[in-house]
């Protein structure tokens, strides 16, 4: 929080053990309580005309408990040259009760003394829901050692050693999968309710919940640096990062309390010299209460971590106020193709053949080839094959065309068409060019006897997030490396008008900047490929981070998991909570300003002022809090929808 408040506390509570579970834990609010109970008192025994005294005492006990919460740490900020709002609000209090207004004082250190404890309880709770990240990991895993199985604490596992997970166990600490079959259930960690397949050498992630199978993990991450470990850390460490309305409320409080402290000090001064000093001096110290910032300070802050806090619970990892404020700005969104909108995961969707071939040969000959090779295409061609795939002999490669090798005698060729003639599949060859797929030829013995097209799928939900996009607002563009053809065949399926293809790592970045020069530009790509142009736009956006340690240090908000639909939801979310912001700031700017005329022409009195001030801090507070709600974030249209089509098989 801004020094400039000198709202709370200097050292933000570290420890869970010392923070409030409760509204009625916190230190000042008890103590507030307390103070009420004094005043009330105070009251009560001058309404039945009792003992001056006994009244004075209990406004004065009432003072000194409330009082406590704000005004040690007050003198120990400006021993250290730091003045805050804490520091009008003791120069206010020890001013009333010179005048003898000790009633007053103590109710403006009742009220400040709320507000304080109302602002530390909204900080610790969103703090308390993004580190409840950390609760999803289990007291206890199972680990084999020496052929037994052993019971130990998470951090008690060894990296290398191997955890056996059971059906609906969470994993308690990142992994690779060494043996068995299953369905993960990630919801709590990326935000996809759908469980995803897993497998023998699936990546899987601390806080995950196992499915039906029986897990052999082999340890990669100590319990301390697991993924949910380091997404908390990273977060709290990133939200002392200010946006620039963050930046505007610091910007506007920091010279106001040393402006208004001069001015209380000129208007005590001058009208003490041309009236009655009793009354300029209780009018400057109305005025210097009317003025204080508190609420303009503290707005930001509270909606910055509610608003983080929740975008946790989406599967978005945002980095800090300037990265939420920044995410809020953004008006047009470069998606790249690879990994972004498609899956990553190249297919075979088509196999021509010759009249005297089939498709199964063709896929042999194929197989065959790309048998060691660790291409996406092969992996593709590979996974196609239904038969054991035997290795050709002799394969060589050669460079930018394609693969020549001898299988059973015969000699095989697989490439690209131009290096391979395509004969009778010329018409093929362009049909499949046109859908948006590579296609390659297979020639045995100089005879080309098929062709293989292989295409990067398109995520199944981009149409409808794109769709959504547009619906909110945004200029939606696509940026790959790709050729014309495959890119605007990708682009009408998922619905995207702007395409800029066949680009370099530089030429996106080059072109971010161009965007960025229309409208504030977000660029969403998989933090490590598209590092310049992530960098070059005002806001970086990683999908699929979870665990990429590259994309989860490096972007200004990372999507943890594979479902592209969080990203609409992550900007409707961010633009909804600078909102907050600015309504915070502009409430408490409003309050300020009416204040001010009001306490110097004596219509308000210091009770007043202080009520009013306290009021505002509360309604500034509850508003911030609204953006650790992440209802009604959902897309409008239907979840369900359809994969891209598969290319007919001839």
């Amino acid at each position: 929080m801004s020094d400039a408040c000198g709202c709370g506390h200097d050292d933000a509570r570290l420890d869970d053990e010392r923070e409030p579970e409760q509204w009625w834990q916190v230190t000042e609010i008890r103590a507030a309580a307390i103070a009420a109970v004094a005043l009330v008192a105070a009251v009560i025994v001058g309404l039945l005309n009792g003992p001056h005294g006994v009244q004075l005492g209990l406004q004065l006990a009432a003072l000194a408990i409330a009082g406590y919460t704000f005004v040690p740490s007050t003198l120990s900020r400006l021993v250290r040259g730091k003045i805050g709002v804490g520091t009008l609000m003791t120069i206010a209090a020890v001013g009333a009760v010179a005048l003898g207004e000790v009633g007053e004082a103590a109710m403006l250190a009742f009220l400040y003394a709320i507000s304080e404890g109302l602002e530390e309880y909204a900080v610790t709770r969103t703090r308390r829901g993004l580190r409840a990240l950390l609760s999803l990991v289990p007291a206890t895993a199972t680990v084999r050692r020496a052929g037994r199985e052993f019971t130990v604490a998470p951090t008690e596992l060894a990296l290398g050693e191997t955890m056996i997970v059971k059906p609906g166990e969470r994993l308690a600490t990142d992994g690779i999968i060494r043996a068995g079959h299953t369905a993960l259930d990630t919801s709590a960690i990326t935000g996809e309710s759908v469980p995803r397949e897993a497998g023998p050498g699936t990546e899987v992630f601390a806080g995950s919940v196992n499915g039906t199978g029986v897990l052999d993990v082999e340890v990669t991450a100590a319990a301390q640096d697991n993924s949910l470990a380091k997404i908390v850390r990273i977060v709290e460490a990133e939200q002392s990062r200010k946006g620039h309305a963050q930046r505007l409320a610091d910007t506007i409080a920091r010279p106001l309390v040393p402006a208004v402290m001069i001015a209380a000090a000129l208007i005590a001064a001058l009208g003490s010299a041309f009236g009655d000093p009793r009354v300029w001096i209780e009018r400057a110290l109305v005025v210097l209460v009317a003025a204080s910032p508190c609420a303009l300070a503290i707005a930001i802050p509270v909606t910055v971590v509610a608003a983080i806090g929740a975008a946790s619970k989406l599967g978005v990892l945002v980095k800090g106020g300037a990265a939420l404020e920044a995410l809020g700005r953004i008006r047009t969104v470069a998606l790249d193709k690879t990994g972004t909108l498609t899956r990553n995961q190249p297919a075979v969707v088509d196999i021509a053949t010759i009249s005297t071939s089939t498709t199964a040969e063709v896929l042999h000959v194929a197989a065959a080839l790309e048998a060691r090779s660790e291409h996406p295409l092969a992996r593709a061609i590979l996974a196609a094959a239904t038969e054991t795939v035997t290795p050709a002999d002799n394969v060589a490669a050669v460079t930018g065309a394609g693969l020549t090798g001898r299988l059973d005698g015969h000699t095989v060729r697989l490439g690209r068409p131009g290096w391979i003639d395509p004969g009778p599949l010329a018409a093929d060859i362009d049909r499949m060019q046109t859908a948006g797929a590579t296609a390659v030829l297979i020639e045995l013995d100089a005879t080309t006897i098929g062709a293989i097209a292989v295409r990067d799928e398109l995520r199944p939900e981009a149409p409808e997030v794109i769709a959504s996009l547009r619906r909110d607002g945004y200029t939606v563009a696509m940026l790959t490396g790709d050729n014309h053809r495959t890119a605007d065949a990708l682009a009408d399926q998922a619905g995207i008008d702007t395409i800029h293809a066949e680009l370099r790592p530089e030429d996106k970045a080059h072109l971010i900047k161009e965007l960025r020069s229309h409208q504030p530009t977000a660029m969403v790509g998989d933090g490590v490929n598209d590092a310049p142009a992530l960098a070059t736009a005002d806001l970086g956006l990683a999908m699929g981070a979870m665990g990429t340690d590259v994309a989860i240090e490096t972007a200004d908000v990372a999507l943890m998991g594979e479902d592209l639909r969080h990203l609409p939801q992550a900007l409707r979310h961010a633009r909804r909570s600078r909102t907050i912001m600015l309504q915070n700031v502009g409430l408490s700017l409003a309050i300020i300003t009416a204040l001010i005329p009001l306490a110097l022409l004596g219509v308000l009195g210091l009770a007043v002022v202080v009520l009013v001030h306290e009021i505002a801090e509360i309604i500034v507070i509850g508003n911030g809090i609204r953006a650790g709600r992440t209802a009604n974030l959902t897309l409008h249209s239907s979840p369900t929808t359809q994969p891209a089509p598969v290319l007919p098989q001839r």
